[in-house]
Protein backbone atom coordinates (compact mmCIF):
# COMPACT_ATOMS: atom_id res chain seq x y z
CA UNK A 1 0.00 0.00 0.00
CA UNK A 2 1.85 3.36 -1.23
CA UNK A 3 1.19 5.84 0.99
CA UNK A 4 2.58 8.93 -0.54
CA UNK A 5 -0.70 11.02 -0.70
CA UNK A 6 -1.08 10.93 3.01
CA UNK A 7 -0.31 13.06 5.89
CA UNK A 8 0.88 11.67 8.99
CA UNK A 9 1.05 13.61 12.40
CA UNK A 10 3.57 12.25 15.10
CA UNK A 11 3.29 12.83 18.95
CA UNK A 12 5.02 10.08 19.68
CA UNK A 13 8.07 9.57 21.96
CA UNK A 14 10.85 6.49 21.85
CA UNK A 15 7.11 3.68 22.65
CA UNK A 16 6.12 4.31 19.13
CA UNK A 17 8.12 6.40 16.68
CA UNK A 18 8.80 3.07 15.10
CA UNK A 19 5.10 3.63 13.81
CA UNK A 20 4.97 6.84 12.44
CA UNK A 21 8.66 5.36 10.60
CA UNK A 22 7.22 2.32 9.21
CA UNK A 23 4.51 4.58 7.59
CA UNK A 24 6.87 6.69 6.64
CA UNK A 25 8.88 4.00 4.44
CA UNK A 26 5.53 2.91 2.64
CA UNK A 27 5.11 6.58 1.07
CA UNK A 28 3.72 8.71 3.66
CA UNK A 29 4.87 12.15 4.81
CA UNK A 30 5.40 12.32 8.61
CA UNK A 31 5.65 14.87 10.79
CA UNK A 32 7.16 14.86 13.98
CA UNK A 33 5.62 17.12 16.15
CA UNK A 34 8.09 18.02 19.42
CA UNK A 35 8.09 20.30 22.15
CA UNK A 36 10.29 23.26 22.11
CA UNK A 37 12.73 21.82 24.14
CA UNK A 38 13.30 18.67 22.00
CA UNK A 39 11.64 15.49 22.35
CA UNK A 40 12.75 12.99 24.90
CA UNK A 41 14.27 10.72 21.94
CA UNK A 42 17.26 13.60 21.29
CA UNK A 43 18.16 12.24 24.94
CA UNK A 44 18.78 8.67 24.09
CA UNK A 45 22.16 6.82 23.58
CA UNK A 46 24.32 6.12 21.86
CA UNK A 47 25.69 9.96 20.10
CA UNK A 48 27.26 10.34 17.25
CA UNK A 49 30.72 10.03 18.03
CA UNK A 50 29.61 9.88 21.62
CA UNK A 51 29.50 13.50 21.93
CA UNK A 52 26.09 14.53 24.09
CA UNK A 53 23.72 16.56 22.32
CA UNK A 54 20.30 16.61 21.32
CA UNK A 55 20.93 16.60 17.72
CA UNK A 56 23.43 13.64 17.65
CA UNK A 57 21.35 10.79 19.06
CA UNK A 58 22.01 7.87 16.77
CA UNK A 59 18.00 7.01 17.98
CA UNK A 60 16.67 10.19 16.77
CA UNK A 61 18.71 9.83 13.65
CA UNK A 62 16.98 6.31 12.92
CA UNK A 63 13.71 6.22 14.14
CA UNK A 64 12.77 9.73 12.77
CA UNK A 65 14.58 9.36 9.68
CA UNK A 66 13.15 11.53 6.61
CA UNK A 67 10.44 12.63 8.74
CA UNK A 68 9.98 16.85 8.40
CA UNK A 69 9.79 18.31 11.98
CA UNK A 70 8.15 20.85 13.97
CA UNK A 71 8.07 22.56 17.53
CA UNK A 72 4.54 23.14 18.98
CA UNK A 73 3.71 23.36 22.88
CA UNK A 74 -0.31 21.04 23.22
CA UNK A 75 -0.58 21.75 26.54
CA UNK A 76 -1.25 25.66 25.87
CA UNK A 77 -4.33 26.73 24.23
CA UNK A 78 -2.51 28.60 21.04
CA UNK A 79 -0.74 24.90 20.76
CA UNK A 80 -3.73 23.02 20.95
CA UNK A 81 -5.37 25.64 18.27
CA UNK A 82 -2.88 25.05 15.72
CA UNK A 83 -2.49 21.15 16.39
CA UNK A 84 -6.20 21.07 15.27
CA UNK A 85 -5.30 23.07 12.30
CA UNK A 86 -3.17 20.22 11.28
CA UNK A 87 -5.55 17.56 11.49
CA UNK A 88 -7.71 19.55 9.51
CA UNK A 89 -5.05 18.80 6.41
CA UNK A 90 -3.95 15.51 7.99
CA UNK A 91 -5.13 11.80 7.47
CA UNK A 92 -3.13 10.25 10.62
CA UNK A 93 -2.00 10.88 14.27
CA UNK A 94 -0.02 8.73 15.95
CA UNK A 95 0.84 9.20 19.89
CA UNK A 96 2.29 7.27 22.84
CA UNK A 97 1.69 9.21 25.76
CA UNK A 98 -0.71 8.11 28.95
CA UNK A 99 -4.16 7.01 28.20
CA UNK A 100 -6.16 9.76 29.01
CA UNK A 101 -4.13 12.54 28.42
CA UNK A 102 -4.76 14.13 24.99
CA UNK A 103 -8.77 13.33 26.26
CA UNK A 104 -7.44 16.20 29.20
CA UNK A 105 -6.51 18.37 26.38
CA UNK A 106 -9.23 17.97 24.17
CA UNK A 107 -7.47 16.37 21.57
CA UNK A 108 -8.55 13.08 22.14
CA UNK A 109 -10.35 11.51 19.23
CA UNK A 110 -13.68 12.22 20.00
CA UNK A 111 -12.39 15.91 19.50
CA UNK A 112 -10.64 15.21 16.95
CA UNK A 113 -13.29 13.15 14.41
CA UNK A 114 -14.63 17.05 15.15
CA UNK A 115 -12.04 19.11 12.98
CA UNK A 116 -11.66 15.73 10.48
CA UNK A 117 -14.23 13.07 10.79
CA UNK A 118 -11.49 11.13 8.32
CA UNK A 119 -8.91 11.33 11.18
CA UNK A 120 -7.11 7.94 11.82
CA UNK A 121 -5.66 8.55 15.44
CA UNK A 122 -3.51 5.68 16.94
CA UNK A 123 -2.26 5.24 20.28
CA UNK A 124 0.35 3.25 21.53
CA UNK A 125 0.53 2.83 25.70
CA UNK A 126 1.88 0.13 27.78
CA UNK A 127 -1.57 -1.92 28.30
CA UNK A 128 -4.15 0.15 26.14
CA UNK A 129 -6.32 2.54 27.10
CA UNK A 130 -9.05 -0.10 29.28
CA UNK A 131 -8.77 -2.35 31.81
CA UNK A 132 -7.60 -1.91 35.53
CA UNK A 133 -3.75 -1.40 34.20
CA UNK A 134 -4.43 1.10 31.37
CA UNK A 135 -2.91 4.09 33.44
CA UNK A 136 -0.19 2.39 34.62
CA UNK A 137 3.41 2.99 33.42
CA UNK A 138 6.12 0.70 32.28
CA UNK A 139 9.38 0.57 31.20
CA UNK A 140 10.69 -2.47 28.49
CA UNK A 141 11.34 -5.08 31.11
CA UNK A 142 8.20 -4.57 32.66
CA UNK A 143 6.54 -4.99 29.42
CA UNK A 144 8.62 -7.96 28.65
CA UNK A 145 7.82 -9.48 32.33
CA UNK A 146 4.08 -8.24 32.31
CA UNK A 147 3.29 -10.04 28.67
CA UNK A 148 5.12 -13.05 29.79
CA UNK A 149 8.18 -13.30 27.28
CA UNK A 150 10.82 -13.10 30.25
CA UNK A 151 9.57 -16.58 31.21
CA UNK A 152 10.64 -18.39 28.01
CA UNK A 153 14.53 -15.95 27.95
CA UNK A 154 17.60 -17.11 29.98
CA UNK A 155 18.91 -20.09 31.47
CA UNK A 156 16.89 -22.67 33.40
CA UNK A 157 18.86 -22.07 36.35
CA UNK A 158 19.24 -18.41 36.00
CA UNK A 159 16.56 -16.06 37.10
CA UNK A 160 14.20 -14.80 33.75
CA UNK A 161 15.78 -12.40 31.29
CA UNK A 162 14.80 -9.78 28.98
CA UNK A 163 16.58 -9.42 25.20
CA UNK A 164 19.33 -6.92 25.70
CA UNK A 165 18.10 -4.32 24.04
CA UNK A 166 14.79 -2.81 24.24
CA UNK A 167 12.63 -4.44 22.18
CA UNK A 168 8.81 -4.18 23.61
CA UNK A 169 7.88 -0.61 21.73
CA UNK A 170 8.90 -1.68 18.69
CA UNK A 171 6.82 -5.11 18.69
CA UNK A 172 4.17 -2.54 20.38
CA UNK A 173 4.95 0.16 16.95
CA UNK A 174 5.04 -2.82 14.22
CA UNK A 175 1.53 -3.62 15.17
CA UNK A 176 0.06 -0.26 15.60
CA UNK A 177 1.69 0.21 11.64
CA UNK A 178 -0.23 -2.81 10.76
CA UNK A 179 -3.78 -1.69 13.08
CA UNK A 180 -3.29 1.86 11.00
CA UNK A 181 -3.26 0.62 7.60
CA UNK A 182 -5.98 -1.89 8.13
CA UNK A 183 -8.00 1.65 9.54
CA UNK A 184 -6.92 3.08 6.54
CA UNK A 185 -8.40 0.65 4.42
CA UNK A 186 -11.63 0.44 6.17
CA UNK A 187 -11.21 4.03 5.85
CA UNK A 188 -10.82 3.72 2.29
CA UNK A 189 -14.43 1.44 1.83
CA UNK A 190 -16.56 3.86 4.49
CA UNK A 191 -14.76 7.34 4.26
CA UNK A 192 -14.55 6.88 8.12
CA UNK A 193 -12.03 7.40 10.57
CA UNK A 194 -11.40 5.58 13.71
CA UNK A 195 -9.26 5.18 16.97
CA UNK A 196 -6.69 2.35 16.86
CA UNK A 197 -5.84 1.46 20.67
CA UNK A 198 -2.52 -0.84 21.42
CA UNK A 199 -1.57 -2.31 24.01
CA UNK A 200 2.34 -3.05 23.87
CA UNK A 201 1.80 -5.86 26.57
CA UNK A 202 -0.51 -7.60 24.07
CA UNK A 203 1.94 -7.32 21.30
CA UNK A 204 4.69 -8.59 23.44
CA UNK A 205 1.78 -11.40 24.32
CA UNK A 206 1.56 -12.51 20.52
CA UNK A 207 5.31 -13.31 20.28
CA UNK A 208 4.63 -16.41 22.85
CA UNK A 209 2.66 -18.48 20.21
CA UNK A 210 5.40 -20.93 20.10
CA UNK A 211 4.92 -21.35 23.84
CA UNK A 212 0.90 -22.39 23.12
CA UNK A 213 2.08 -24.97 20.65
CA UNK A 214 4.50 -26.38 22.92
CA UNK A 215 1.66 -27.44 24.82
CA UNK A 216 -0.69 -28.60 22.08
CA UNK A 217 1.94 -30.37 20.38
CA UNK A 218 3.61 -31.97 23.34
CA UNK A 219 1.90 -31.14 26.61
CA UNK A 220 4.74 -29.16 27.69
CA UNK A 221 5.05 -25.87 29.36
CA UNK A 222 7.57 -24.02 27.60
CA UNK A 223 10.84 -23.51 29.84
CA UNK A 224 13.89 -21.04 29.99
CA UNK A 225 16.55 -23.38 27.91
CA UNK A 226 19.30 -21.20 27.27
CA UNK A 227 20.88 -22.82 24.56
CA UNK A 228 19.66 -26.51 25.04
CA UNK A 229 16.16 -27.51 23.61
CA UNK A 230 14.48 -30.35 25.24
CA UNK A 231 13.02 -32.73 22.83
CA UNK A 232 9.68 -34.64 23.25
CA UNK A 233 11.27 -37.68 24.58
CA UNK A 234 13.24 -35.93 27.12
CA UNK A 235 16.29 -35.77 25.42
CA UNK A 236 18.32 -32.04 25.75
CA UNK A 237 19.78 -31.08 22.77
CA UNK A 238 22.61 -28.53 22.26
CA UNK A 239 20.32 -25.40 20.37
CA UNK A 240 21.21 -22.37 18.47
CA UNK A 241 25.15 -21.69 18.69
CA UNK A 242 28.40 -23.77 18.72
CA UNK A 243 31.37 -21.51 19.14
CA UNK A 244 34.05 -21.57 16.61
CA UNK A 245 37.32 -19.77 15.99
CA UNK A 246 35.53 -16.12 15.12
CA UNK A 247 32.35 -16.14 16.02
CA UNK A 248 29.29 -18.32 16.52
CA UNK A 249 27.44 -20.84 14.27
CA UNK A 250 23.59 -22.07 15.13
CA UNK A 251 22.74 -25.53 14.24
CA UNK A 252 19.71 -27.78 16.03
CA UNK A 253 20.51 -31.69 15.32
CA UNK A 254 16.97 -33.01 14.02
CA UNK A 255 15.60 -36.33 13.84
CA UNK A 256 14.04 -38.06 10.39
CA UNK A 257 13.04 -37.63 8.06
CA UNK A 258 14.19 -33.89 7.79
CA UNK A 259 17.60 -33.80 9.68
CA UNK A 260 19.30 -37.44 9.00
CA UNK A 261 21.17 -35.92 5.82
CA UNK A 262 22.68 -32.78 7.08
CA UNK A 263 23.50 -34.90 10.24
CA UNK A 264 25.24 -37.77 8.23
CA UNK A 265 27.04 -35.05 6.10
CA UNK A 266 28.73 -33.68 9.01
CA UNK A 267 29.72 -36.34 10.45
CA UNK A 268 31.28 -37.33 7.14
CA UNK A 269 32.78 -34.12 6.97
CA UNK A 270 34.46 -34.32 10.16
CA UNK A 271 35.81 -38.03 9.60
CA UNK A 272 37.60 -36.74 5.83
CA UNK A 273 39.38 -34.41 8.04
CA UNK A 274 40.15 -36.62 10.94
CA UNK A 275 37.75 -35.20 13.78
CA UNK A 276 35.37 -38.08 14.15
CA UNK A 277 35.56 -40.65 16.92
CA UNK A 278 35.22 -44.22 15.90
CA UNK A 279 31.90 -44.00 17.94
CA UNK A 280 30.98 -41.45 15.28
CA UNK A 281 32.30 -43.15 12.12
CA UNK A 282 30.20 -46.14 13.33
CA UNK A 283 27.28 -44.15 14.29
CA UNK A 284 24.20 -45.49 12.09
CA UNK A 285 22.01 -42.01 11.35
CA UNK A 286 19.25 -43.58 9.60
CA UNK A 287 18.35 -44.72 13.52
CA UNK A 288 18.99 -40.98 14.70
CA UNK A 289 16.54 -39.99 16.94
CA UNK A 290 17.51 -37.05 19.23
CA UNK A 291 14.27 -37.37 21.47
CA UNK A 292 14.85 -40.91 22.03
CA UNK A 293 18.47 -41.17 22.56
CA UNK A 294 20.15 -41.43 25.68
CA UNK A 295 22.08 -38.33 27.04
CA UNK A 296 25.44 -39.89 27.61
CA UNK A 297 24.73 -40.23 23.43
CA UNK A 298 23.77 -37.59 22.48
CA UNK A 299 26.46 -35.49 24.67
CA UNK A 300 28.98 -37.31 23.02
CA UNK A 301 27.79 -36.38 19.72
CA UNK A 302 27.73 -32.54 20.37
CA UNK A 303 30.91 -32.37 22.05
CA UNK A 304 32.58 -34.08 19.55
CA UNK A 305 30.51 -31.56 17.05
CA UNK A 306 31.71 -28.43 19.34
CA UNK A 307 35.07 -29.40 19.21
CA UNK A 308 35.06 -29.35 15.49
CA UNK A 309 33.97 -25.94 14.97
CA UNK A 310 36.18 -24.85 17.59
CA UNK A 311 38.72 -25.14 14.58
CA UNK A 312 36.91 -23.25 12.11
CA UNK A 313 36.00 -19.93 11.09
CA UNK A 314 32.40 -18.91 10.17
CA UNK A 315 32.94 -18.70 6.66
CA UNK A 316 34.46 -21.93 6.27
CA UNK A 317 31.91 -23.54 8.40
CA UNK A 318 29.08 -21.71 6.10
CA UNK A 319 31.15 -22.27 2.68
CA UNK A 320 31.80 -25.88 3.86
CA UNK A 321 28.20 -26.46 4.89
CA UNK A 322 26.42 -25.16 1.98
CA UNK A 323 28.51 -27.47 -0.45
CA UNK A 324 27.67 -30.45 1.62
CA UNK A 325 23.84 -29.33 2.27
CA UNK A 326 24.31 -29.39 6.48
CA UNK A 327 21.71 -27.03 7.81
CA UNK A 328 23.62 -24.30 9.78
CA UNK A 329 24.21 -20.39 9.85
CA UNK A 330 26.59 -18.31 10.75
CA UNK A 331 25.65 -15.83 13.77
CA UNK A 332 25.90 -12.65 12.07
CA UNK A 333 27.44 -9.12 14.42
CA UNK A 334 26.30 -5.74 13.31
CA UNK A 335 29.37 -5.36 10.92
CA UNK A 336 28.79 -9.07 9.61
CA UNK A 337 25.58 -7.36 8.34
CA UNK A 338 26.69 -4.34 7.20
CA UNK A 339 29.41 -6.31 4.66
CA UNK A 340 26.46 -8.67 4.00
CA UNK A 341 26.82 -9.13 -0.03
CA UNK A 342 23.51 -10.52 0.30
CA UNK A 343 22.12 -7.05 1.98
CA UNK A 344 24.13 -4.96 -1.01
CA UNK A 345 22.85 -6.95 -3.56
CA UNK A 346 19.19 -6.31 -2.26
CA UNK A 347 20.73 -2.54 -2.20
CA UNK A 348 19.51 -2.83 1.92
CA UNK A 349 22.11 -0.13 2.78
CA UNK A 350 22.15 3.72 2.03
CA UNK A 351 24.10 6.68 2.60
CA UNK A 352 22.13 10.02 3.64
CA UNK A 353 24.08 12.89 3.93
CA UNK A 354 24.16 14.72 6.99
CA UNK A 355 25.63 18.25 6.18
CA UNK A 356 25.93 19.73 9.97
CA UNK A 357 27.93 16.60 10.33
CA UNK A 358 30.10 16.63 7.40
CA UNK A 359 29.27 12.99 6.02
CA UNK A 360 26.96 10.41 4.93
CA UNK A 361 26.18 7.74 7.28
CA UNK A 362 24.93 4.66 6.35
CA UNK A 363 21.34 3.64 7.32
CA UNK A 364 18.61 0.92 7.04
CA UNK A 365 16.58 0.95 3.34
CA UNK A 366 13.17 -0.06 4.18
CA UNK A 367 12.66 -3.80 4.65
CA UNK A 368 10.33 -4.68 1.99
CA UNK A 369 10.73 -4.57 -1.69
CA UNK A 370 7.06 -4.07 -3.86
CA UNK A 371 6.16 -2.89 -7.79
CA UNK A 372 3.91 -0.40 -5.54
CA UNK A 373 6.50 1.17 -3.19
CA UNK A 374 8.75 3.37 -5.06
CA UNK A 375 12.41 3.83 -3.78
CA UNK A 376 13.13 7.58 -3.15
CA UNK A 377 16.04 9.70 -1.88
CA UNK A 378 15.27 9.49 1.92
CA UNK A 379 16.63 12.21 4.34
CA UNK A 380 18.23 12.77 8.08
CA UNK A 381 16.03 13.46 10.88
CA UNK A 382 15.09 16.61 10.93
CA UNK A 383 16.71 19.15 13.47
CA UNK A 384 14.90 20.95 16.36
CA UNK A 385 11.99 22.81 14.76
CA UNK A 386 13.69 22.75 10.90
CA UNK A 387 10.45 22.82 9.33
CA UNK A 388 8.24 25.70 11.77
CA UNK A 389 8.50 28.05 8.27
CA UNK A 390 7.68 25.41 5.97
CA UNK A 391 4.22 24.19 8.08
CA UNK A 392 3.24 26.94 9.76
CA UNK A 393 3.79 30.22 7.53
CA UNK A 394 4.00 28.48 4.01
CA UNK A 395 0.87 26.03 4.68
CA UNK A 396 -0.99 27.13 7.62
CA UNK A 397 -0.80 30.72 6.46
CA UNK A 398 0.72 32.06 9.96
CA UNK A 399 2.34 35.44 9.54
CA UNK A 400 6.13 35.70 10.20
CA UNK A 401 5.10 38.32 13.08
CA UNK A 402 2.80 35.43 14.80
CA UNK A 403 5.32 32.96 14.86
CA UNK A 404 7.78 35.27 16.49
CA UNK A 405 5.03 35.66 19.11
CA UNK A 406 4.36 32.22 19.28
CA UNK A 407 8.12 31.77 19.20
CA UNK A 408 8.69 34.04 22.27
CA UNK A 409 5.20 32.46 24.33
CA UNK A 410 6.96 29.16 23.93
CA UNK A 411 3.89 28.16 22.23
CA UNK A 412 6.42 26.61 19.53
Amino acid sequence: MWLAPYRVLDLTVEKGSLCPKILSDLGAEVIKIEPPWGSSERKQEPFYQNMPHPEKSLFWFAFNLNKKGITLDIEREDGQAILRKLVAKADFLVESSAPGYMESLGLGYNDLIKVNRQIIVTSISPFGSTGPYSRMEASDIGIMALGGYMSVCGDPDRAPLRISYPQAYFHASASAAVGTLIAHYYRSLSGEGQHVDVSAQQAVVWLLMGAAQSWDLNQVIQPREGMFYTAPGGATLRQIVYQCKDGWVSMLLRGPPPGIPGARALANWMAEEGMASDFLKRFDWNKFEPGRMAKEEMDAITKEIANFFLSKSKAEIYNEAVKRRVVLCPVATAKDAVESIQLDARKFWMKVEHPELGESLTYVAPPFKSPQVKRRQFHRAPLLGEHNIEVYQKELGLSRQQLVLFKQAGVI
